[in-house]
């Protein structure tokens, strides 16, 4: 039986690429329509094979995965699950399939059947929405790494996608480029798409409504930003960083200064304009 009110479940989840070593081993985990989860760990800990099973680019060698109700594994659903669970990848230009951009954009929903007339709609909206209106006409070899990122982000919204993706989709950008894709990803969720964002900038993780941790194929833990990435300690016997507010808020209250543990860095600095305040 299947949850209707879940956008991905995964019921103990294996796999392997060689037929030897688990890359995924024992993965339980619901995703609800709607809800941002970030996805943490670090090398080798399994993060991208997880993504790749979020839209069936791979199937589990055991267990379930259930993409909006449909069965991963079976070959009659791949289509309609990568239709609706759109993936944007680190690199762009393994995702880029046209010389210039307007092609690009449509080439996921062409192949959906969908009318010219609205295809145009689509691709003018999906460039608006990441900052490229203009860019149209423009050759994709000609683009910054950063430009051609947001063209790949056009190119899955224009599919009108309830899931996105995003598999370390920041690490190649610039801070601008960085804050730019994260502000888009908190307007779609706000719009009710489910966001699953793989990543090791713990900042873009403190933004999601839940934070998993993977380590060595396997979840170390999950809950909320608060919850998990309070954690210095196990997040550094994981070798993952510890949020740069969570270890200056650790740091003041080993000289005395108590303002809680927090993992971002506005909720920081309110909490010491408020301890100013009454000093």
């Amino acid at each position: 039986m299947t949850d209707s009110a879940a956008a991905i479940e995964m019921h103990d989840v294996a796999f392997t690429y060689d037929g030897d070593a688990f890359v995924l081993q024992g993965i339980d985990l619901r995703i609800a329509r709607g809800e941002f989860v970030a996805v943490l760990g670090g090398n080798g800990s399994g993060k991208s094979t997880l993504a790749k099973h979020m839209n069936a680019l791979l199937a589990p060698d055991a267990g379930r995965v259930v993409v909006l109700g449909r069965d991963a594994s079976d070959p009659e659903a791949v289509y309609a699950i990568r239709s609706r669970a759109g993936m944007v990848f680190q690199n762009p230009d393994d995702q880029l399939v046209a010389s210039l951009v307007e092609n690009d954009v449509a080439f996921g929903p062409e192949n959906l059947g969908i009318p010219a007339e609205e295809l145009r709609e689509r691709v003018d909206e999906s460039l608006e929405a990441v900052g490229l209106t203009g860019f149209q006409k423009r050759e994709t070899s000609a683009l910054s790494g950063g430009q051609k990122q947001r063209v790949a982000v056009a190119g899955v919204l224009a599919m009108h996608p309830d899931i996105v993706v995003l598999d370390e989709a920041t690490s190649m950008l610039d801070p601008q480029g960085r804050e730019s894709l994260l502000d888009l990803c908190k307007q779609l969720h706000k719009a009710g798409i489910t966001i699953v964002m793989i990543t090791h900038f713990m900042e873009e993780a403190a933004l999601a409504d839940r934070v998993v941790v993977l380590n060595g194929g396997h979840i170390a833990c999950e809950g909320s930003p608060d919850e998990v990435l309070s954690q210095a300690g196990l997040l550094e016997h994981l070798n993952l960083d510890v949020p740069f507010a969570c270890a200056l808020s650790l740091a003041l209250a080993r000289r005395g200064v108590d303002v809680g543990v927090h993992v971002r860095p506005q909720e920081l600095k309110e909490a010491l304009c408020h301890l100013h305040s009454k000093a």
